[in-house]
């Protein structure tokens, strides 16, 4: 069986280590195909103790957000998922009225219209009407809005169990078996 391919769109909101830890998990898992725009790979550097040079190598292919020839530009390009992690309000604005002006925005496009699974995670807070009315058009379309709002049930005592919380719900969205955070019910020992 051959592996998933998920493209993992990164874009410039805070959140960069959700980010790094979903391409971490799923580079065991998956083919990742990154993507990154010039303000994620600033802000990288400034949230995480990586770079966006060591966070690319762990992806199987990646593209410059710029190059609108990239293979993930056409629908004839096959994958499996595209998760956009973080998600600016700006690029989620953009996919929500059909502007492709860059890979990230084109390869939702392509994910939109093919019909492929397109997991948003918006990091924003708080919210306009205008954030919210992009998102519902959006989940109408078929994505799937997963805020970055992780659950306290668990009792996580670090940051990295926050992330992971997320992680491993993007993970299960995805199809994939993990043991990334703790599940309802499940002791947290």
């Amino acid at each position: 069986m051959m592996p998933m391919n998920v493209i993992v769109g990164i874009t410039g909101a805070s959140g960069a280590l959700y980010a790094t830890r979903l391409v971490e998990e799923l580079s065991d898992h998956t083919r990742v195909i990154m993507i990154a725009s010039d303000t994620a790979k600033q802000i990288i550097v400034d949230e995480t103790e990586t770079n966006y040079d060591e966070l690319e190598e762990l992806a199987h292919e990646s593209f410059s957000n710029h190059d609108m020839n990239a293979a993930i530009c056409s629908g004839s390009r096959e994958f499996d998922a595209m998760v956009i992690l973080p998600c600016s309000m700006t690029t989620l604005a953009k996919i929500s009225c059909g502007i492709a002006d860059n890979v990230i925005t084109r390869a939702a496009s392509v994910a939109l219209k093919e019909r492929r699974k397109l997991i948003i995670v918006p990091r924003e807070t708080p919210l306009t009407g205008i954030h919210l009315e992009n998102m519902l058009k959006l989940s109408r379309e078929g994505a799937i809005i997963l805020p970055a709002m992780p659950g306290f049930y668990g009792r996580p005592e670090t940051a990295l169990e926050l992330v992971d919380f997320i992680v491993g719900r993007i993970m299960d969205l995805l199809g994939l078996e993990n043991e990334i955070g703790p599940r309802w019910g499940q002791d947290s020992d």
